[in-house]
């Protein structure tokens, strides 16, 4: 949560849901390869994959660097925090942002940005002239450029596959974010170890500039795609199946409350839909638009509920890893296998998208919400036995969790929630989800000077169990469906 590749009718088509994405996908089954057979997908998992690669390293150097500074983790949170704080304080306008402009050229503007950022970090670092309030200066600005490229780059995936496609082609992307995080996490720990946390950080801008480049050739690619108007799949009406929901009061699958009939759903169109294809909306205000994305937001209780539970959720496991854990590492097992814990849960990532690629469950997200208490397990690990061996295999257990949550709420919300609006809801979830992330970071130092970290540790282990069980007793959460049937055939296959 809020942790997310032209031409004819054929392999690069991007743009019609129930027609270029074709029904070969449905009379073939859903491979595990079908999302690579369109190019615009191809690409966008080549450019988040290039940026994850380097992006992996960024919070292991970034950590090293501010404890090589001033050795305090009261500072290493305080930095943490303030990109934190930017993000969550931009990422509704960022939400905006990218259901107005084309969500391809958004991200490549945001990566150039993050390269530019990250690039500047380094060279303070290198030279020596880094501090503590330049660091978080910077941290802001990145958090920032995030706070735009989250929602783009979530939202543009039903833009570049078929619905039915939409978990494979989630768990596909996360595979290779996972894959790139092995890699640039296991490499990285060893380049700060052995050069400094300077080289990891020019790793990581090196990383941003590549992503942008490889988006830039998806945008390309994405202007050459038919400009007929997109459409959902429809009833014999002419109305969709979603929006038949929602305009009559009844909700749609596990929503527990319908939206009323004026609402952004409600006046769904092909031409809307089109809009939502490119991320381009006019007309409405920038207020007019957020009251729209809390419509659709607030409407669905199973969205609300899932985003306040990782509202506490992430506040306490973000503290205690990315602030404690470092700080546990330079006490015990040491930096270059902190590195190595990194890699482990990563790897675990890996293996919830491999899981989810061979695994659909009728109701993926109500398991996922509920398994999220097996996260405090890594937690628990750093508190009473932190020796490598445990924390490797319970930072990839967790991993495992983490991941299968994650593909299942995407899926949830590029299902139930209309295009339009996606990139504003992703933003909603996000700040909901991160709002009490830079306290966490703050507090979980100060905490730990106070009480102990061993004592610290345990206390966000509990809040992390507590907030997954309270979210998997609601009803719309344990219930809402994976999919939504199909309604209507397609037209033509990509080649």
């Amino acid at each position: 949560m809020g942790t997310h590749l032209s031409g004819d009718c054929g392999a690069d088509v991007i743009g019609d849901r129930d027609g270029a994405f074709g029904a070969g996908v449905r009379g073939r089954g859903l491979g595990v390869r079908e999302p690579l057979r369109y190019a615009a997908f191809r690409w966008l998992l080549a450019a988040r994959t290039t940026g994850i690669l380097g992006n992996a390293v960024a919070p292991i150097a970034l950590a090293f660097a501010v404890l090589d500074l001033t050795g305090s983790a009261a500072d290493l949170g305080l930095v943490v925090a303030s990109r934190s704080v930017a993000n969550v304080a931009v990422l509704l306008l960022g939400g905006v942002v990218a259901d107005r402009l084309p969500r391809q050229l958004v991200l490549v503007g945001t990566s150039l940005v993050a390269a530019l950022t990250q690039s500047t970090v380094a060279v303070l670092v290198l030279t020596g002239q880094a501090t503590v309030p330049w660091l978080m200066v910077l941290g802001v600005a990145n958090g920032a450029v995030a706070a735009v490229s989250m929602p783009a780059s979530s939202a543009l995936v039903p833009d570049t596959v078929p619905p039915e496609l939409l978990r494979p082609a989630n768990a596909l992307l996360r595979l290779g974010l996972n894959g790139a995080g092995i890699l640039g996490a296991a490499v990285g720990a060893g380049l700060v170890g052995a050069l400094g946390p300077g080289w990891g950080l020019a790793v990581d801008a090196t990383g941003f500039a590549l992503a942008g480049a490889l988006f830039a050739v998806m945008s390309r690619t994405m202007r050459h795609a038919p400009s007929s108007p997109s459409r959902s799949p429809r009833t014999s009406t002419g109305t969709s199946p979603e929006t038949s929901q929602r305009a009559s009061g009844t909700g749609g699958p596990g929503d527990g409350e319908g939206l009323p009939a004026c609402g952004p759903a409600a006046s769904r169109t092909p031409a809307t839909d089109a809009q939502a294809s490119t991320g381009e909306r006019g007309g409405a205000s920038v207020l007019g638009d957020l009251r729209e994305g809390w419509r659709e937001f607030s409407g669905r209780r199973w969205v609300w509920v899932v985003v306040a539970q990782f509202g506490v959720l992430n506040a306490a496991f973000v503290g205690a890893t990315t602030v404690l854990g470092p700080v546990v590492a330079d006490a015990s097992f040491g930096r270059a296998a902190w590195g190595l814990v990194v890699a482990a849960q990563t790897v675990g990532l890996a293996g919830g998208a491999l899981l989810a690629l061979r695994w659909r469950p009728r109701h993926a997200l109500g398991i996922g919400v509920g398994m999220m208490a097996l996260t405090a397990v890594p937690v628990l690990a750093l508190a009473v036995s932190p020796r490598l061996a445990v924390l490797l295999v319970a930072f990839a257990a967790g991993g495992v969790v983490l991941e299968t949550f994650a593909i299942a709420w995407d899926q949830a919300l590029q299902t139930h929630v209309p295009r339009q609006a996606l990139s504003r809801v992703y933003s909603y979830d996000a700040v909901g989800s991160f709002v009490a992330i830079p306290l966490g970071e703050a507090l979980v130092g100060p905490a730990a000077h106070a009480v102990g970290t061993r004592a610290t540790l345990l206390g966000c282990a509990a809040v992390i169990v507590l907030a997954s069980l309270a979210a998997v007793s609601v009803g719309s959460v344990r219930r809402l469906p994976t999919d939504v049937p199909p309604t209507s055939s397609s037209r033509s296959d990509p080649v």
